[in-house]
């Protein structure tokens, strides 16, 4: 049937304002500078060539161990809870959930997911976790003694592209292999019934795949903030994003309106789709 929608989200600046690790681990491990802290990230980046998300993930493991302060992966659980969101954000699966059931007359449903480059070990803490079918995220291996010691997984902006795949081919389970070839009526979350929403230029492999395999894409910028802004509308300018707006979730506001109007069109689609078939079958 393929009658799943997937909505797909970034976190960082899509549905929190700030990224996790400052609501979270920096503050509990004495930085009272975050933005010092990203700062010196980014030089190490710069200088030596590495990896963006597996420098953060040395930096705090580093901190922790120099603060003495241990912490394991029920530490960065229980340091979800302080997650903050945009407006609307904790009532807005629900309603988009009851919105696709209305407007489709039950044949499709939504499922929601988070691809983000933080720690999916704080993800699966958060208030509102129980609204995403699944979320991906970077990941430390834990010793014995229940402490990180090496990355596990690093998600970082190219990365995210891979993860779109194992939504689209169904194949969740990071063992499972998605090279082989999968006929695109076997998939069941075609690229034309997902939509992914970003925040700027981390998620423009991600905004491109979407888009170019016929599905669609939506950047958010935090209100009143010109340089989110001016990046999203380079994004809109290339074509990268059917729509730009302010990461309000609310009913009211206008990303509410550009989400809904792109799932009417892929519940047109599918009705398209599905009257067509039975008329193929019929005759």
């Amino acid at each position: 049937m393929r009658n799943i929608i997937g909505l797909v989200y970034d976190f960082d600046g899509t549905l929190s304002p700030k990224s996790m690790q400052e609501y979270t681990i920096l503050p509990n491990l004495g930085v009272k500078d975050t933005g010092a802290f990203w700062d010196k990230v980014s030089k190490e980046v710069k200088e030596t060539g590495a990896e963006n998300t597996l420098v953060w993930m040395r930096r705090i493991k580093e901190l922790a161990e120099d603060e003495r302060k241990p912490i394991t992966r029920a530490y960065f659980k229980k340091c979800g809870q302080d997650i903050r969101y945009f407006s609307g954000v904790e009532q807005f699966f629900k309603t988009i959930n009851t919105y696709v059931k209305k407007a489709s007359g039950g044949k499709m449903r939504v499922r929601h997911y988070i691809v983000s480059a933080g720690l999916k070990e704080i993800l699966d803490g958060i208030s509102i976790r129980k609204e995403f079918h699944n979320i991906f995220g970077s990941e430390y291996y834990y010793d014995y003694s229940g402490r990180p010691n090496f990355p596990k997984v690093v998600i970082t902006d190219t990365i995210k592209t891979q993860y779109l795949f194992r939504i689209n081919k169904g194949k969740e389970n990071i063992a499972d292999s998605i090279n082989e070839h999968m006929p695109e009526m076997d998939r069941p979350i075609p690229f034309e019934n997902i939509i992914y929403v970003g925040d700027g230029l981390t998620d423009v492999p991600a905004m491109t795949l979407t888009k170019k395999s016929g599905g669609h894409s939506i950047a958010v910028y935090r209100p009143r903030h010109q340089k989110g802004l001016a990046t999203c509308k380079r994004l809109l300018t290339a074509n990268r994003v059917d729509f730009i707006a302010h990461a309000d979730y609310r009913k009211t506001s206008e990303l509410f309106q550009y989400i809904t109007v792109t799932l009417d069109l892929i519940v047109r689609k599918y009705e398209f789709g599905r009257k067509s078939e039975q008329n193929r079958q019929k005759h």
